[in-house]
């Protein structure tokens, strides 16, 4: 199965204004006058950027001029992947970068959610509300390296928080109100937190959802936390009532709102932020990034492959628990204001979004393809609204399919700038993405992200170009993970990128990288499962449905049915002497939905005698799927490999009947 057309239809091109004006464009002449490299066109540029690593990077260091309190000793240190290390020596601090853009009267922050009248937040609040934070993080004794976790929606407060913990040296984390409680624990235990912001709660399509007994729980489970600092959402006073050592963020604030905003100079592969994986193997790994790697990596990215300017309004509809959530938060970079809305983007109708656009003259727009879709499917003609200040729209969290892109271009705008970007949450930023130097093709990602060497490997570890392939990166780039936390050995990361092909990053993406330059992406190549941007790891739906008496055993996989949907099916292996009922099936779906996510809840169950498993007990999950995609069942699992190969024939039988949905 494919999920897009393998010849495209031209949407779009740069005029030579647009290119003129674009921040790509004004590197090059920077390159051209500083170093004395010209280059005509994109894909030359990109050439140089990824066999001259060390020149790329401290080009990217120099025309961004990084503040470093300690200049680096060299760009890159010798050595293969993952055993590197970017610009040793120096001390930088990103928080500082984020306010060395400050307008102090523009809006840094506007701001709407569905409790939430829209509001903006200047620059100059947005610092004193940071040094407020900061100063009372110094005064509990939160330093470098500690840890600070949020448990907070897409609101101002929580971008706050987490400028305030950067300033001091302190490690983010934070998950989403959303998540189950299970999968908040699992996250936040391992890396043993000193502070906790949480919010009282949150309305997510027209209901509320009190989080406060949540956090009591929370609370209990981790026992390194010394304080919890409650943001009032759904109540302007949350009774503390039961919360341990806990105090009101606009106490806070105001106690603590004449300290001045500091930052601490720390070494440029010194933490920011632990993001998680998807748990597929296990717990979710702590993905560890660096602030300088992160600095650097969403400078380019946002600044050249999105065209971020200081006057532009960055949207990109996220949750806190996703790592796009970072990159709009990265925005501050770039001097742009930040738009957030917090809330279900089709409630209470699908023009909910459109209508945030046209209010805060949004100029970029980020969604995903599941959204654009649905707008589709709902006959929606965004543009009956003003979107005349909107210039670019970027899709991101699953592949948008060509019909996707017709549809903006026939119903948003003529002439809108639309790039398709995929990366993740292990490099919190693009492989492939946007160029305002490029055509926009249907069902294509413009180009190769600068400064990442992606390519597409055959299973002989081959470069192909206009085959499907593993998407693979073969150089380092800044923002890859630091380590993972917990990992002493480093074995847990390496197992995790590069058991494949050695000092090879694999991503697990099947992709086609077309001979212009673009790339064509096909679907996740492991058993990680990805429902409208949200990626959760099977392991984590097990882990929920461990908690039913009944079930015994269970297997789920997330079948591409078409450029626009998908089929997800569970398989249970019920505990002798329970019947399979509408009852159980009940209880399954809610605690997926409570203990995971909502999107992750099947669209069947099926009880089955039993799951297939390899010769050391081990189910199979990627081998069902590809056989469940039509897939030859030689080509799909060896059977050798198997405990129980008749297993096998419920699934070849079950294939048939995914064919006819």
């Amino acid at each position: 199965m494919k999920t897009a057309n393998d010849s495209g239809n031209l949407l779009w091109e740069p005029s030579r204004e647009i290119q003129e004006k674009s921040n790509i464009m004004k590197f090059m002449s920077w390159l051209d006058e500083t170093r004395g490299l010209k280059y005509e066109e994109y894909n030359q540029l990109w050439e140089w950027s990824v066999k001259d690593v060390k020149g790329f990077w401290s080009a990217i260091w120099d025309y961004y001029k990084i503040m470093a309190k300690t200049e680096y000793e060299e760009v890159l240190s010798e050595g293969k992947m993952p055993d590197v290390e970017w610009f040793t020596g120096s001390t930088i601090n990103y928080a500082e970068h984020i306010f060395r853009n400050e307008t102090p009267e523009k809006a840094a922050i506007i701001y709407e959610s569905e409790i939430r009248p829209q509001q903006e937040l200047s620059w100059a609040e947005l610092k004193q509300n940071t040094a407020a934070i900061a100063g009372y993080l110094r005064s509990k004794g939160v330093k470098p390296g500690d840890r600070v976790v949020s448990y907070s929606p897409n609101i101002h407060e929580t971008v706050t928080a987490f400028l305030a913990c950067a300033s001091i040296g302190a490690v983010w984390s934070s998950c989403a109100p959303e998540f189950g409680i299970q999968s908040v624990i699992d996250r936040f235990k391992q890396i043993e937190p000193k502070v906790m912001f949480a919010s009282d709660g949150y309305q997510y399509g027209g209901k509320k959802y009190d989080r406060l007994e949540l956090v009591g729980r929370i609370q209990a489970e981790l026992p390194t936390l010394e304080e919890t600092i409650i943001i009032p959402n759904l109540q302007d006073q949350p009774e503390l009532t039961g919360l341990k050592d806990s105090v009101l963020w606009n106490q806070v604030i105001t106690e603590n709102c004449k300290i001045p905003l500091t930052f601490e100079a720390v070494p440029f592969n010194h933490p920011l932020w632990i993001l998680y994986s998807s748990g597929t193997t296990g717990k979710p790994k702590g993905i560890v990034q660096s602030q300088g790697g992160i600095l650097l990596e969403h400078l380019k990215f946002l600044g050249l492959q999105m065209d971020l300017q200081s006057e532009d309004r960055f949207f990109w509809y996220t949750t806190t628990g996703w790592m796009m959530w970072n990159i709009v938060v990265g925005s501050l970079l770039t001097g742009a204001t930040v738009l957030l809305y917090d809330g279900n983007p089709s409630y209470p109708n699908d023009e909910t979004l459109w209508r945030f656009a046209e209010s805060t003259k949004m100029t970029m727009m980020g969604t995903s393809a599941s959204f654009i879709v649905a707008n589709m499917k709902s006959n929606l003609k965004p543009r009956e609204f003003n979107l005349s200040h909107l210039r670019s729209m970027g899709s991101t969290g699953s592949p948008l399919p060509e019909s996707g892109f017709e549809w903006v271009y026939q119903e948003v705008k003529k002439d809108i700038w639309l790039y398709s970007t995929t990366g993740g949450t292990d490099i919190c930023s693009g492989f492939l993405g946007g160029s305002l130097l490029m055509p926009v093709y249907s069902g294509e990602l413009q180009a190769r992200s600068l400064g990442v060497a992606v390519t597409s490997f055959n299973d002989a570890g081959e470069e192909v170009v206009d085959e499907i392939g593993e998407l693979v990166v073969t150089k380092p780039i800044p923002s890859m993970p630091i380590y993972f936390w917990n990992d002493v050995t480093g074995e847990r990361y390496k197992n995790s990128y590069f058991d494949v092909f050695p000092n090879i990053w694999r991503h697990g993406d099947f992709i086609k990288i077309t001979s212009r330059g673009s790339g064509i992406m096909y679907g996740r190549s492991d058993a990680t499962i990805n429902r409208g941007g949200i990626r959760m790891g099977t392991s984590e739906i097990y882990s929920a449905l461990e908690s039913i008496p009944e079930v015994h055993d269970s297997l789920i996989v997330d079948i591409p049915i078409n450029n626009e949907q998908s089929y997800m099916p569970l398989f249970i292996v019920l505990r002798e002497g329970n019947p399979f009922s509408v009852e159980l099936k009940m209880h399954i779906n809610k605690t997926i939905r409570q203990n995971c996510s909502p999107r992750h809840v099947p669209n069947e169950i099926f009880s089955v005698k039993e799951l297939p498993k390899t010769l050391n007990g081990k189910k199979i999950e990627v081998p069902i799927k590809k056989i469940l995609m039509g897939i030859p069942i030689n080509q799909a699992v060896n059977l050798d490999s198997l405990l129980n190969p008749q297993s096998l024939q419920y699934f070849i039988e079950f294939q048939k009947l995914i064919e006819s949905i």
